[in-house]
């Protein structure tokens, strides 16, 4: 399969090979990667703002891999996933003896980012006591190791990353309102997976290809209607979701044809109701319920193709293959009150 979608302009290798790995043409996500081309090349420090599994990461190494840093170390944090009382010594090192435990020198990913880029991600987690010192090394690019008093230079481009808002964090005093004017210098906000449909597809035949690899299944089919009910859903936890449940599919598939994962899965976090595992039940739900949250406005900017990411004619064939109703499921009062909406 052609899962592969590489971006850019296709005279310029070296765009192609700092986009490779990000999937999909829709002009949500063009609108990001024209935002990556033009901060890249500068040493501003770059927010990234996003759902939980948008890929955050990936624009993060994109943007350091089109930088003149791109020989350099690309350095990750997740400011989330280390203990509070070990991420002063993670970011910044600490000598022997500093602390219990210490029992020799550590050098911080601020000094192993030296000259290259270091990606903060979850650094609305950061605490608040360390807030002063991480706005220190962002303003003069220098700081001590914990049990030191000898200053360290470095010369590091910083890449942050949430999915928390951090001007409420801000407002409620659990963000220093300097710190983030200081990392908020060129914010990119990644569109959720719901808003850039016409990117399921590409994403689907692109993980189905790479798990098929990886467990050694060939997949040589998706169904027309699993294609329709991948694409319908609302994908609340995006694009690490959709990764997630296509390897489940991969695995259960059988003659090379990619079962519905979203029939076979527990629903708890979406919002679609639970209905019978078929794939013409999981799409009519996710139609339905699509419906009842416009007030069964099929067209228009606010309406459910909209926000199905479908053209308004295919919806409505959808409706009429699916046996979707309105009349049947509002009141002759409604009907002819807003016999308009359906349009």
């Amino acid at each position: 399969m052609g899962a592969w979608q590489q971006l850019g302009s296709s005279s310029q290798e070296w765009k192609h090979r700092s986009f490779e790995r990000i999937i999909g043409n829709s002009s949500a996500l063009e609108v990001v990667l024209d935002q990556v081309e033009r901060v890249a090349p500068t040493d501003s420090t770059v927010l990234i703002q996003g759902e939980t599994g948008t890929g955050k990461e990936l624009i993060a190494h994109a943007i350091h891999n089109l930088s003149s840093r791109s020989g350099r170390a690309f350095v990750r944090v997740n400011c989330a996933a280390i203990p509070l009382d070990l991420l002063e010594s993670e970011l910044f090192g600490h000598e022997k003896g500093a602390f219990t435990g210490a029992i020799s020198q550590k050098v911080g990913r601020f000094e192993l980012a030296d000259k290259g880029t270091l990606f903060l991600d979850e650094v609305g987690d950061i605490p608040a006591a360390l807030q002063p010192k991480l706005l220190r090394v962002l303003q003069e690019q220098e700081f001590e190791r914990l049990g030191s008093t000898r200053t360290h230079k470095v010369d590091v481009r910083l890449v942050a990353a949430t999915n928390r808002n951090l001007q409420d964090m801000v407002r409620r005093d659990q963000f220093r309102c300097d710190l983030y004017y200081r990392i908020n210098v060129f914010p990119i906000l990644l569109p959720p997976l719901r808003a850039r449909r016409e990117d399921i597809q590409p994403l689907v035949m692109h993980f189905v290809e790479k798990f098929g690899r990886r467990i050694g299944k060939q997949v040589e089919h998706i169904p027309q209607d699993t294609m329709s009910a991948l694409t319908c859903y609302e994908w609340p936890g995006n694009i690490r979701e959709l990764q997630n449940l296509i390897e489940r599919a991969v695995i259960l598939s059988n003659d090379g044809v990619l079962p519905n994962p979203l029939a076979s899965s527990a629903t708890e976090s979406v919002s679609v109701p639970p209905v019978a595992g078929t794939l013409r039940d999981a799409e009519r739900a996710v139609i339905l319920q699509t419906l009842e949250q416009v007030g069964w406005v099929v067209g228009g900017p606010k309406g459910a193709a909209a926000k199905l990411g479908l053209a308004r004619t295919t919806l409505i064939h959808k409706m009429e293959k699916l046996g979707i109703h309105r009349a049947r499921l509002r009141g002759p009062h409604d009907i002819t009150k807003n016999s308009s909406q359906v349009n």
